[in-house]
């Protein structure tokens, strides 16, 4: 008995005195940026907080700035907790994604665009395969992302991807590869920004960034990788049961995630390439799958 009141007595002061980023289930790992990832551009715009517990990336009229993963992955459950700028961040891009190195690239795509003060954030997604993209949705959030974190996700793995917020599933691609769609199959880096997107982010490009709210900063938190680190092009290996990721429970959403599923696309999905006729008077294959 005496042990396990010495466990609440350190719970009681985890909860009072340590950053919200250890009290996550993603950010319990308490690993520093700096173990996983390096910055790799806009080097002066890039602020280390909670000793690499909390990475602020930092936009203005010169500059922004974005990291990656120091390895690449071929399968995973990757995840980064975000806090988007606040302010008027119209035209202002905040990306969280998967992405391979050379020609034909596969991607995987969380883009947060900003809005005017009061008005909701388009979060975008999108997959790249085989070098062919332009598979994008979009929702409007149904929270304000500028107030606290938020956790994002993707799970990819031989049989689907799914993209989750909050661990609410929000996109599925399915691995179609029978009815000739492209997968994404070749090892990726996690990589995330901040920049200047307002030649076509918010109002189609018509609204444009108000410099005299810069710099807009964005944070990023949870920085423990699950994913299949590879240095080939094997990629086979990456799909064994012996990551969690690859068990069967996670070959296709489940009942409750389904409905959660379903909701999100009913009340706040408001483009999917899917229904866009006049771009696609017949659409992709996957589109029915």
């Amino acid at each position: 008995m005496q042990c396990l009141k010495m466990r609440f007595s350190l719970l009681d002061f985890l909860l009072l005195f340590l950053p919200c980023w250890v009290l996550t289930s993603e950010g319990s790992d308490n690993i520093s940026f700096y173990e996983n990832y390096d910055v790799t551009w806009g080097f002066d715009h890039v602020f280390s907080l909670y000793q690499g517990r909390d990475i602020q990336l930092s936009l203005d009229i010169s500059s922004g700035a974005g990291f990656a993963s120091k390895l690449g992955y071929a399968s995973g459950f990757f995840h980064l907790r975000m806090k988007l700028p606040d302010k008027d961040s119209a035209g202002v891009v905040t990306t969280f994604y998967l992405s391979s190195h050379g020609n034909n690239h596969d991607e995987l795509d969380f883009e947060f665009l900003g809005n005017r003060e009061g008005k909701p954030y388009t979060l975008q997604t999108n997959v790249f395969a085989n070098g062919l993209g332009n598979r994008e949705q979009r929702i409007l959030l149904w929270f304000d992302p500028t107030v606290d974190f938020h956790t994002y996700k993707i799970l990819w793995n031989e049989h689907q991807i799914v993209f989750y917020v909050d661990n609410v599933p929000i996109r599925v691609f399915k691995n179609n590869k029978n009815i000739g769609v492209d997968y994404p199959l070749q090892p990726m880096h996690i990589e995330a920004s901040l920049w200047d997107g307002d030649s076509w982010a918010t109002d189609g490009g018509q609204t444009k960034i108000n410099w005299t709210h810069a710099p807009f900063n964005a944070h990023f938190q949870g920085f423990g990788i699950a994913g299949c680190p590879i240095q080939n092009s094997d990629i086979q290996q990456c799909y064994s049961s012996k990551y969690w990721w690859n068990l069967e429970k996670y070959w296709k959403l489940d009942h409750r995630q389904q409905r959660e599923y379903e909701n999100v696309r009913k009340k706040y999905m408001n483009y999917d390439y899917c229904s866009d006729r006049p771009r696609y008077p017949t659409p992709p294959p996957e589109c029915f799958h």
